[in-house]
């Protein structure tokens, strides 16, 4: 590794620790290995009524020589809202060139968010309620007593999925290999949709295999492009591992994969894992993207 590998590397480190130390939760790791980080950015009211997900991959010549590449996701973020919040963060990259900007950028997000609040916009932002992860290792001391929540699952898929549609061809589905680490489990399921439908029924078809049904966790998350509104339609899903769905869909999103199911089960095998658990959920879901 030639030198101004080595310093971009230390900078990017010592970047990566300052945001960690200064948002505390609401700075997430996706991917530590492909840098892949998100931060959840509020108007830092004590309800926030905006919030914005910024999320960014370090490429190996940030800073120094190459840009962060980032997405916005907000329900309400379109068009020219999202255009001039993409043109300030480029702007504060051009005037700041080689030096790190992250803490720049989450600032002037935060700017404009305060700036909505106060401003006497009518418009209710459509925000969706989250589980902040209280603790890395919560749920984990409660699974001896778990129970598969299939059935639960399966019934908000039903308000998705209008039951007067025809039957629609059930997707290929395809299995990824398993990951195993200190006896706990975990392998990806993945199905190409382009239905909420399609959803319902592939999840239905991998809950008839007895291993999959038993699994500890059954995590999902779909992304589905609808062509005449140009907009994404997508969810995700926990099933008791808090946090686990929308990291996965974090993870869809910026490996800009759409009109894909990806469902990982974990069978948890008496050791708790701590945060290697999300490391271990999204290696598996993207083998099997890239697969």
């Amino acid at each position: 590794m030639a030198a101004s590998d080595t310093g971009r590397a230390q900078q990017q480190i010592d970047e990566i620790e300052a945001l960690s130390s200064i948002y505390g939760d609401d700075w997430c790791v996706i991917d530590e290995d492909e840098k892949i980080y998100c931060i959840k950015i509020s108007d830092c009211l004590d309800q926030p009524k905006w919030t914005l997900c910024l999320q960014v991959i370090l490429p190996p010549g940030y800073p120094t020589a190459e840009p962060p590449i980032y997405q916005l996701n907000a329900p309400w973020l379109r068009g020219q809202d999202y255009t001039e919040l993409a043109n300030s963060l480029e702007e504060i990259y051009v005037q700041n060139l080689g030096e790190s900007i992250l803490y720049l950028w989450v600032e002037k997000i935060r700017e404009v968010l305060v700036e909505k609040a106060q401003s006497s916009d009518p418009e209710q932002p459509d925000i969706k309620k989250t589980t902040e992860e209280a603790d890395e290792d919560d749920g984990d001391d409660f699974l001896l007593d778990y129970q598969p929540i299939q059935e639960d699952q399966i019934k908000m898929l039903n308000y998705m999925t209008s039951e007067s549609q025809e039957d629609e061809e059930l997707p290929t589905i395809h299995h990824g290999n398993p990951i195993t680490d200190r006896r706990s489990t975990f392998q990806a399921h993945l199905a190409p949709v382009v239905t909420t439908r399609q959803v319902k029924r592939v999840i239905e078809k991998l809950y008839e295999n007895k291993k999959i049904a038993s699994a500890t966790h059954n995590i999902y998350a779909y992304r589905i492009f609808c062509e005449d509104k140009q907009t994404f339609l997508q969810d995700c899903e926990d099933d008791g591992e808090t946090a686990a769905g929308g990291r996965l869909l974090h993870l869809m999103q910026i490996l800009n994969v759409h009109n894909v199911l990806v469902v990982v089960s974990r069978w948890y095998g008496g050791i708790l894992l701590g945060p290697d658990r999300f490391k271990h959920i999204n290696n598996c879901a993207r083998n099997v993207l890239v697969e």
